[in-house]
Parts: structure tokens; C-alpha cells; sequence
């Protein structure tokens, strides 16, 4: 079992920056790529970003693509996701996510974590 807690969200005004953080316990030491995916209201949990579990290969979304920054820090067992030049469409529940198979899409995450709200206002 992993466990995941995400903090670092909250109200943050068009054009200004938020770095999430996911603690992550439990089977870390299982290889798991890791992810953050978000779900704005009313709408389907979308992929964000992920980093494989060495830490070497990175992927986002299109629209977050050059904004968003995911690292980790593999001693620490964190994630972060360094978001800036953030938009309003970017407001959503943030959460953190791990996977042994497809990090990219919601069926290949093993765990989850509960989720924090990030809020841009324009």
C-alpha cells in the first residue's frame, strides 16, 4: 500500500504560481511512476503530469506544457508540481497520483491521494 497526501493548493490570482507537494508512505520503495492529474467541477479527472520513478522522463498535458514543472524528490519520497503563469482554467481539485503501469491515463493509477483545490482568479 501506498499512501499519498497532497498540500500546496489554494487561491492564487491569473498569472501567479503554486508548487504543490505529495508526500508520499508506505511501499515506496516499489517502483512507481508518479502523476498529478486534476478534475475541475462538473468535469472527467484529466491527466497533468507525471515523472517516471528514476525521475528521468517527464510528461504533461498539452495546455500545461512550459507552466508546469513536475520533480520529485526521491530521499524525501515527494512530488511537487510547480505551476506558474496559472489561469483561471486551471482551477481544480489537484491530485496526486501513483502507478506500476500507465501513469498518463486514470485507469493505470494504483493509488491516489485525496486531493487538494487549487483557485485562479482572473
Amino acid at each position: 500500500q501506498v499512501q499519498l497526501v497532497e498540500s500546496g493548493g489554494g487561491l492564487v490570482q491569473a498569472g501567479g504560481s503554486l508548487r504543490l507537494s505529495c508526500a508520499a508512505s508506505g511501499r515506496t520503495d516499489s517502483r512507481y511512476d508518479m502523476g498529478w492529474f486534476r478534475q475541475a467541477a462538473g468535469k472527467e479527472r484529466e491527466f497533468v503530469a507525471a515523472i517516471d520513478w528514476i525521475g528521468g522522463r517527464r510528461y504533461y498535458k498539452d495546455s500545461v506544457n512550459g507552466r508546469f514543472d513536475i520533480s520529485k524528490d526521491n530521499a524525501n519520497n515527494t512530488v511537487y508540481l510547480e505551476m506558474n503563469n496559472l489561469k483561471p482554467e486551471d482551477t481544480a481539485v489537484y491530485y496526486c497520483a501513483a502507478s506500476s503501469k500507465v501513469v498518463t491515463t486514470v485507469n493505470g493509477i494504483d493509488y491516489w491521494g485525496k486531493g487538494t483545490l487549487v483557485t485562479v482568479s482572473s
